[in-house]
């Protein structure tokens, strides 16, 4: 059954109660407990985090470094690229699932299964983007002696800001999203409302389809803020609207 949660954003619906949920919790029927509220949302919500950031972790030590390099002795173009479409083919659900038969429970298992979806967009956006920086620039970095330990970290990476950080960012809202799946393989993510219809009903659907858009939505914004950092003042005046 659906948990009682009167108030005057009844008048709402589903969406109304929903809200309710997430900032006063309700008596659910079913548990025979109340549920719900800041204190469930913010555990769960932290849990969420946790998964994500540990995924992307693994992915960006894994996946970049490699596309930078592949990308900078012009190597691997089709390894790249296939690996990119390979990421976008394969259905979250089955690396959930598979982890989860085949490797086990748990966060550790579930941060696994979640950084091989995060490596393809990181991969193939750091190889693009270091193949794209000028080969002017990267001329003139070694007819002054740049290393190439120099070139990579002081040209080329510096230029290829904006399109590796396109990669992170799309790769960290994949993971968001398949966080949810988290609860299948024994982790409670915000997923865990999404998935437990029984016990609240739609609203706790609903409620979870919400905590997990306004988290995606605060971390594009964060990752679009570290990007306009990382990126060279003179890429952001090129970029500018004239």
């Amino acid at each position: 059954m659906t948990a009682v949660l009167p108030g005057p954003l009844a008048a709402l619906g589903v969406f109304g109660d929903a809200i309710e949920y997430i900032f006063q919790g309700g008596q659910s029927e079913t548990a025979g407990r109340e549920i719900g509220g800041p204190s469930e949302i913010l555990d769960l919500t932290a849990t969420h985090l946790e998964v994500t950031g540990l995924a992307m972790l693994v992915g960006i030590v894994i996946a970049l470094p490699a596309g930078v390099l592949l990308g900078h002795f012009n190597k691997g173009e089709l390894t790249a690229i296939a690996i990119g479409n390979a990421g976008r083919a394969l259905p979250e659900l089955a690396v959930i699932a598979f982890a989860a038969i085949f490797i086990g429970v748990g966060l550790r298992n579930v941060v696994l299964a979640l950084a091989i979806l995060a490596i393809p967009p990181i991969l193939t956006n750091s190889f693009v983007a270091v193949r794209q920086v000028s080969p002017g620039a990267v001329q003139a970095a070694r007819g002054v002696g740049m290393t190439t330990w120099e070139v990579i970290t002081k040209v080329e990476l510096p230029l290829a800001v904006p399109t590796i950080m396109g990669g992170i960012r799309t790769s960290t809202i994949n993971v968001v999203a398949t966080a949810t799946l988290g609860p299948l393989a024994g982790v409670l993510t915000l997923g865990d409302l999404i998935l437990r219809p029984g016990l609240i009903g739609q609203t706790g659907v609903v409620a979870g389809a919400i905590c997990v858009a306004i988290l995606a939505l605060v971390l594009e914004l964060a990752l679009a803020g570290v990007q306009r950092i990382l990126t060279p003042a003179g890429l952001r005046l090129d970029s500018a609207p004239t």
